[in-house]
């Protein structure tokens, strides 16, 4: 029960399992409907177009999965999506938690998938990074590059992992470590040969970039010792004095978007939520919220009762 109670409240850092119905617990029942279902995949739908229409190679892809508000987030969730991925046209690369090996593993999943892995069937949020032609080849370049992809997939996951340690990884540390390799000018060659050398390397390059893995604040002491009780969430990679302010340094999707921002100005950001009565599409770099109420200007698409 402890176990439980303290992997809801950490969550809001994870990626955990990338399977459609299972984000949070590995031995979770899927409870999805066949209206919930049919929802989700209209959604899922809407997004592709999005995609189709980007005149892109890749994008950043995060969704909501978790109910994070009170930690300040909406998204948990961030991998690459390919226009090119061998898995299927704009699969998602990412790195997920294979619960039955206990170890992080890369998967290509398709876009359906990915939306129907958020926790709330009812509602949902996706958003799409696009970032400028050149930028985005280099980063489509380095996430099919396999063997770079596999040199920087950590040995072992925390969905809190210390966004500047290699001890533990998460899904988006994934992610922030590839672009370093796309954007940084960094050996891929001599780096895939060795994966604790290729996380170094591209963790330097953050530092210098300032990659700011904002603190993310835990509620309570109780909360953050506990975690000891839950095989996937860990605080012995953290600095003490960090653990003990109950404010960790973790990738998180707006990290990784504020970073992309900053690197690439000329991204393009498209935001898409949805509840039980509509999609919405929103343009520009304004967030949606987390009640998916359109802002000015925003496309809106009706869903059946």
């Amino acid at each position: 029960m402890l176990s439980r109670l303290v992997a809801g409240a950490l969550l809001l850092f994870a990626c955990a399992t990338a399977w459609a119905g299972l984000p949070t617990f590995c031995d979770r029942a899927d409870k999805v409907t066949a209206t919930d279902q049919d929802r989700v995949l209209r959604f899922a739908a809407a997004v592709k177009d999005e995609l189709a229409r980007s005149e892109s190679s890749v994008a950043l892809v995060a969704r909501a999965g978790l109910d994070l508000h009170r930690f300040g987030l909406l998204y948990s969730h961030a991998g690459i999506a390919l226009k090119d991925n061998p898995g299927g046209p704009w699969a998602v690369r990412q790195l997920y938690y294979a619960c039955d090996e206990s170890r992080p593993l890369l998967f290509d999943q398709g876009m359906s998938g990915f939306v129907l892995g958020a926790d709330a069937p009812t509602h949902g949020h996706v958003a799409l990074l696009f970032p400028p032609a050149a930028d985005g080849a280099l980063l489509a370049r380095a996430a099919l590059d396999k063997p770079l992809a596999l040199a920087l997939l950590g040995e072992r996951y925390s969905a809190n992992a210390y966004a500047f340690g290699t001890r533990y990884q998460n899904c988006n540390q994934w992610v922030a470590e590839l672009l370093a390799f796309a954007w940084g000018g960094l050996d891929a060659a001599s780096s895939a040969s060795s994966a604790p050398y290729a996380r170094t390397q591209a963790q330097a390059w953050l530092r210098a970039r300032d990659y700011a893995a904002a603190p993310v604040r835990v509620p309570s002491h109780l909360l953050m010792f506990a975690g000891q009780f839950v095989p996937f969430i860990h605080v012995n990679d953290h600095p003490l004095d960090d653990v003990y302010a109950l404010a960790l340094h973790v990738s998180v999707p707006t990290v990784l978007e504020d970073f992309v921002r900053r690197e690439a100005p000329r991204t393009r950001r498209v935001e898409l939520c949805h509840d039980e009565r509509r999609i919405v599409v929103h343009r520009g770099w304004e967030a949606l919220g987390a009640d998916c109420t359109p802002l000015p200007g925003d496309e809106v698409i009706a869903l059946a009762p």
